[in-house]
């Protein structure tokens, strides 16, 4: 998903001097108002007459375009061709380094990084993204050592601000706090407008148990941007860490009013619970901040995500089987329970949509799956038509809580959903998206849902019908990757004993058909029903059915696995 307040990375560095008059100039220049910029550039390369440098740098300001609306794949094809024209352009190699980390692909960021400092010796900006990189692996030696190289060489001001705060928080990691508020201090004066300063800096007073100080920075930090979650967390933190547990509750509620997928605030939330025995909640929480379906974290979320798995594991170890409860929670209902595994669903139709047009197919096809469980003996099916998306996240917490008491929790969800800046996103009936980020906030980040039946003993199913066209296309304001916003999910790669069926393949939609119920819906009732078929041929049968019944418009995709030790039947008997 979409992270707030990473560590910053020097994106851009001087190529040289522009050789022609008109765009050229204007595409060179690094004052030049950003839009008006990129549009000159993109003039440039659509003018096949302009060849060498000049076009080279025109592609290079396209990928560094390309990189803030995180569409990194666009970026890295825009760099090459500008390192085709001009193969030994430091500047160039280094922005190709950002795209490659900002995917994950650390090993090629890193031999870009290599090569931009082998060609200039002095180039700041790689220094510094190695030792983001070295941070992001936690080797806070290494990363220390590129901070201070970067500190070294000559760079603006605003730069060689950034390269001491990062060097400040690689000391914060090493335990090095005197030099980490010493290195604050200095970044403050190269920057003073720099607002990661006061946050970080918030942190490192913590970890020394300065309270007042600590908050005397997040305040300052707030009073600039009284929603950032970041901050408001990191202010939470410093009250937890002084036993003031109702003032970090309410800044963890808040960051979390803000955006519910936060995992900083989950993570350490939790923290508070367990500290006043609600291990309940607590699990909730770390539930929460544990599920995964990104290839890496920043620093800041790595930490705490890392902390959120670690509890949950310390609060699951050895504990007993939970009995069954005997009576299911309101909106419930319940089978008698079956010998055999226990198995619960919750079930969610999204049709009745505030802002834009509504759906007919997501309330009535989960109405058949949600009665298709019913029948063949699931122990608790809830049914949560129409969810707004508090509402929403509500519905996945109690749920959540069922799961652990189960060797089976299945989520299916109808309505719309979209990948966007690449992370997917479930959207809740009362979702705006003004603009793409917004999803951030007011949609339902798929690893949620994952979190949501991770409690289970055994099967841990997510079934997604979900992707149909984006309806806010027209209107939604593009700041993020442009690349898959129009339809459909993302590719993902859950981890291990978690299956998650889409009812369409990434990048593709699914059909809502002629019929009172989507395809995908009807034939998965259907096969639900039959005996003795396992879990992974199902979701084939599923697969081929769905293929054939659309005249090969629409093939649903199971990513990921359960356990492999053992067959899983939705009906067991013949």
């Amino acid at each position: 998903m979409l992270r707030a307040c990473v560590l910053s990375i020097a994106l851009l560095a001087a190529a040289g001097p522009a050789r022609a008059a008109g765009d050229i100039d204007t595409c060179r220049k690094p004052d030049a108002e950003p839009v008006a910029r990129l549009a000159a550039c993109e003039t440039v390369i659509a003018d096949d007459t302009i060849t060498g440098k000049p076009r080279a740098a025109a592609f290079w300001i396209r990928a560094d375009g390309l990189i803030k609306k995180r569409d990194y794949d666009g970026a890295i094809t825009a760099v090459n061709v500008a390192l085709e024209i001009d193969p030994e352009n430091a500047g160039y190699l280094n922005t190709r380094g950002i795209a490659y980390k900002s995917k994950g692909e650390d090993d090629r960021a890193m031999a870009d990084y290599d090569l931009a400092t082998k060609l200039r010796p002095k180039f700041a900006s790689p220094y510094n993204n190695r030792g983001v990189i070295f941070l992001r692996r936690g080797d806070f030696d290494r990363a220390f050592a590129e901070f201070s190289s970067a500190t070294k060489l000559p760079d603006n001001n605003q730069n060689r601000a950034l390269h001491f705060s990062n060097r400040a928080r690689a000391q914060t990691f090493r335990k090095q706090y005197d030099a980490a508020i010493a290195d604050f201090a200095e970044a403050q004066k190269l920057n003073s407008d720099n607002g990661l300063i006061t946050n970080y800096r918030c942190i490192t007073y913590t970890e020394m148990k300065k309270f007042d100080e600590a908050l005397a920075d997040c305040n300052a930090a707030l009073a600039k941007t009284p929603t950032s979650i970041f901050t408001l967390t990191s202010r939470g933190n410093v009250y937890l860490a002084k036993g003031d547990l109702a003032a970090a509750l309410k800044d963890y509620n808040e960051s979390l009013k803000v955006n519910p997928n936060y995992i900083r605030a989950h993570a350490y939330r939790g923290q508070l619970f367990e500290k006043r025995r609600d291990l309940v909640a607590a699990r909730a929480d770390y539930r929460s901040a544990s599920a995964a379906l990104t290839k890496f974290d920043e620093i800041d979320i790595a930490v705490a995500r890392r902390l959120a798995k670690e509890r949950l594991a310390a609060l699951t170890a050895g504990e007993p089987p939970i009995a069954a409860a005997a009576r299911p929670a309101p909106g419930k209902t319940a089978t008698p329970a079956p010998s055999g595994p226990r198995k619960v669903a919750l079930i969610v139709g999204n049709g009745a949509y505030k802002n834009v047009q509504p759906l007919a197919n997501p309330p009535r096809d989960a109405k058949l799956i949600a009665s298709t469980l019913r029948d063949i003996g699931f122990a608790t099916v809830t049914l949560a038509p129409d969810l707004t998306r508090d509402k929403f996240f509500a519905a996945l917490h109690e749920f959540g809580a069922e799961a652990e008491k189960a060797d089976w929790a299945v989520v299916y969800y109808a309505g719309h959903g979209m990948e966007i800046g690449g992370v997917n996103y479930l959207i809740p009936t009362d979702a705006r998206l003004a603009a793409d980020r917004d999803a951030e906030t007011q949609a339902v980040a798929l690893e949620q849902l994952i979190a949501a039946v991770s409690g289970a003993r055994k099967l841990r199913l997510v079934i997604l019908d979900a992707c149909r066209d984006n309806p806010f296309q027209k209107t939604m304001q593009h700041t993020i990757a442009l690349k898959l916003v129009n339809k459909g999910f993302s590719n993902i790669e859950p981890e291990a004993g978690f299956m998650v069926v889409y009812a369409a393949k990434h990048g593709e939609t699914a059909l809502d058909g002629d019929t009172v119920n989507s395809p995908f819906a009807t034939i998965l009732a259907r096969e639900i029903r039959q005996p003795r078929v396992e879990v992974r041929k199902l979701f084939d049968i599923v697969r081929d059915d769905v293929w054939t019944m659309t005249k090969h418009a629409q093939q649903p995709f199971t990513y990921g696995s359960p356990p492999g030790r053992e067959d899983f039947y939705f009906v067991a008997e013949k």
